[in-house]
């Protein structure tokens, strides 16, 4: 019976889709911005005002790939693609909380559990590979929770265009990580590169189950919140209360929201925009 009630939820989501396909990207000027409350995306029952895509299945979710039960998303990660959001945000305090399933896929069966939350999107549904919109990737990675990482389109003329600045030293192993005060850099196009968070471990290896010596996010079955918040082209990434990220001068500054299956099984519980300011200041998640 709840497989049943699972799949309805899913295909009530997935029919969503003809109400923002392909030619529906919002223009930057029409984006929402939460005012005097919380825009719940997932409102304890279902998620309000968004669609699905599969890079294999498009705007069908034949394979449940995401199902709200009990006001839970689960996102199976069997394919690549994301729930997103019908209509674009700008000047909001996002806040998500997750944690890991059990179940990984394919050619990451034994590799870091997967996933993201993509902000500022535009640009085609699937321009990037086929499976995600061009947008500021929050990464949600084991090991690497609140990296940056530029989602730009393959082979478009022109492409969108996506850049962002930060402050910024360099690891052991030469990789860009945030430091606050540190030299200001520009990443876009020409010099697209991950912006690895303050204390990602210099060790990571890309193998199911990695936890840094660093990490803020909580282990495996616990629940993890992650804050972020955009206003104008500066972007804040908390996890578990813990300040891993800054972004500044992002372009573009709005646009649809995305959580991404990546042959990871990730359960939410809690995906809201507030107005900055007038959030719950970010904490850890409670268990």
């Amino acid at each position: 019976m709840l497989m049943f009630v699972a799949r309805l939820v899913s295909l009530f989501i997935a029919c969503l889709s003809p109400l923002a396909g392909p030619a529906s990207v919002a223009a930057a000027e029409s984006a929402i911005s939460p005012a005097d409350g919380p825009i719940r995306i997932l409102d304890g029952h279902r998620l309000a005002g968004c669609y699905t895509f599969l890079k294999d299945a498009k705007y069908e979710d034949p394979r449940g790939v995401f199902t709200v039960n009990d006001g839970v998303l689960r996102i199976s990660g069997d394919g690549f693609g994301s729930v997103i959001t019908q209509d674009a945000y700008r000047d909001y305090h996002a806040i998500v909380e997750y944690k890991w399933g059990e179940r990984t896929w394919h050619d990451r069966a034994d590799a870091a559990r997967d996933s993201g939350l993509l902000i500022h999107s535009a640009g085609p549904d699937g321009g990037y590979g086929g499976m995600w919109m061009p947008s500021i990737e929050v990464q949600i990675i084991e090991g690497g929770v609140g990296d940056f990482i530029l989602v730009t389109e393959e082979g478009a003329n022109p492409p969108t265009p996506i850049a962002l600045t930060c402050e910024t030293a360099r690891d052991r192993d030469g990789e860009v990580i945030w430091q606050a005060g540190g030299r200001r850099e520009t990443f876009d196009l020409a010099n697209r590169q991950r912006i690895n968070w303050f204390g990602r471990d210099e060790d990571w290896k890309d193998v199911r189950g990695f936890r840094g010596r660093r990490d803020a996010d909580s282990p495996h079955g616990q629940w993890t919140r992650l804050d972020v918040i955009a206003a104008g082209g500066r972007i804040e990434v908390f996890v578990n209360g813990v300040k891993v990220n800054e972004a500044l001068d992002a372009s573009p500054q709005a646009g649809k929201l995305q959580l991404q299956s990546e042959l990871a099984e990730l359960f939410v519980r809690r995906w809201e925009l507030w107005p900055p300011g007038k959030a719950p200041p970010p904490a850890p998640a409670e268990q």
